[in-house]
């Protein structure tokens, strides 16, 4: 029996998983009843299981023969978001929801599991199933900590994102960088108070925090090559006060995100402007910047490996490759220890209500997209383990 075939009749079983996942989302590092059905169903499968990280669950296939080892991984948590669908598995916990799909990657991986491990007798070498918490922050650095990428060590990495910007039945996947890194800043401005009507006896940190944000745009659009994109945005304000005191501080809070390597570039930039605007008004500042995501860099031959099974499965018409964005995800980590290739499954169908943007209150996802997405995981493993000679 193909794998194809396995994974139609795993349709049900599959949407149940997602729709259970959904029904009862669980933030970063509280994925407890999710990690707990993970591992019974791996353990179920016939894999050997382990915990990492807290909530991170490893399932590990052994083949029958010796090989590589390839690893396929997916995301549990879900985001701080309040569900506005009406669906019966819609979230009942409130302002927590799967507005991100990681509720439908978890459900394709176990698909997965469960038909490569039926295949154990064909496989020469092993696949690694692991299951990662916490991604909205970065969680991918515990399961590397706790060893995730030795014993045995991983040769290559896989992943898929389900993806509302990409219609249903499409893949998205570019060589190189794919998706930007990104790091935070939060910026203190030290002034002098004073009255709203007597600036002159005042240094207004306001003022200076304007200042700064209008400075940092025009670095961003005069100084940085518009080839190499660069996004640096200020989401957040404050200078608590009232309509007549000049506060004594203000706060400014953003992200830098770059789809390359030039980063400490930008970083030096960034700093020497924010360090001259507050000279220039002579208050103090305290600036701290830290890392939220590596740049994902697809490896050419994964890429290819990957294009080559999606366009088997869904027509070479249905691949798209001009799919970076300035978004992150820690999926990049792993390419520190092995080559990756993470990849787009197109969600989106307008008929479905399956357009919105990811961490929209109305997400949602092509259900139908599911056995697709596990039956590439299983095309990518056995793809990489049977071209790959190591024996």
């Amino acid at each position: 029996m193909k794998p194809g075939r396995k994974a139609a009749e795993l349709e049900e079983e599959i949407i149940s998983l997602r729709r259970d996942f959904h029904r009862h989302p669980e933030l970063g590092r509280e994925e407890h009843r999710t990690s707990g059905i993970v591992c019974d169903y791996l353990e179920k499968a016939g894999l050997e299981v382990r915990r990492a990280a807290e909530t991170g669950v490893i399932g590990l296939l052994e083949g029958e023969g010796e090989g590589g080892t390839v690893m396929l991984r997916a995301d549990m948590d879900a985001v701080p978001v309040q569900e506005e669908n009406d669906f019966p598995y819609s979230s009942t916990v409130e302002g927590v929801a799967h507005c991100c799909g990681h509720d439908g990657h978890t459900s394709m991986l176990l698909g997965a599991a469960k038909i490569l491990s039926e295949m154990r007798s064909e496989i020469e070498g092993n696949i690694k199933f692991v299951f990662q918490p916490n991604e909205e922050e970065a969680g991918a650095h515990l399961m590397i900590d706790e060893g995730v990428m030795e014993n045995p060590s991983v040769d290559a990495v896989f992943g898929i994102h389900l993806w509302s910007l990409l219609k249903s039945g499409t893949v998205g996947i570019c060589a190189g960088p794919m998706m930007a890194s990104s790091h935070y800043f939060e910026l203190e401005i030290q002034g002098t108070g004073g009255h709203a009507g007597a600036p002159h006896n005042a240094v207004d940190p306001v003022a200076c925090a304007g200042s700064i944000m209008d400075t940092v745009y025009t670095m961003q659009s005069r100084e940085l090559d518009a080839l190499e994109p660069t996004v640096i945005s200020f989401c957040s304000l404050d200078a608590p006060s009232s309509p007549t005191i000049i506060p004594e501080k203000a706060s400014l809070s953003g992200s830098i995100r770059c789809l390359h390597e030039e980063f400490s570039s930008v970083r030096e930039r960034f700093e020497r402007t924010v360090a001259g605007v507050c000279t220039a008004h002579d208050v103090d500042y305290e600036l701290e910047i830290s890392r939220g995501n590596s740049l994902l860099k697809n490896d050419e031959e994964l890429t290819e490996l990957v294009r080559g099974r999606a366009a088997d499965l869904l027509g070479g018409e249905n691949l798209e490759s001009e799919v970076e964005v300035m978004l992150g995800e820690d999926f990049a980590e792993y390419g520190y220890h092995a080559p990756l290739a993470f990849c787009f499954l197109g969600i989106a169908d307008e008929d479905k209500g399956t357009h919105y943007p990811h961490h929209h209150p109305r997400f949602d996802i092509d259900e139908n997209m599911l056995t697709v997405g596990t039956e590439l995981h299983v095309r990518n493993a056995l793809a990489f383990l049977e071209c790959e000679n190591y024996r």
